[in-house]
């Protein structure tokens, strides 16, 4: 298993990039770096709600 990290200016970055990667069948997640309050940790089976605005995100 392959896993990378990266870091985005912007949270509309870090969904575009998550829908890039569901789009491949990869499995995603994101979250919150530290010190930024209050924590957010979306796992895999919400990051597609997460990320697509026409389903909410």
């Amino acid at each position: 298993m392959v896993r990378s990290t990266r870091k985005f200016k912007s949270e509309v970055d870090a969904k575009l990039f998550a829908m890039q990667i569901l789009a491949k069948g990869w499995s995603v997640s994101a979250g919150t770096l530290n010190p930024h309050q209050p924590k957010q940790i979306v796992g895999p089976a919400q990051i597609e709600q997460w990320a697509d605005p026409g389903l909410g995100g």
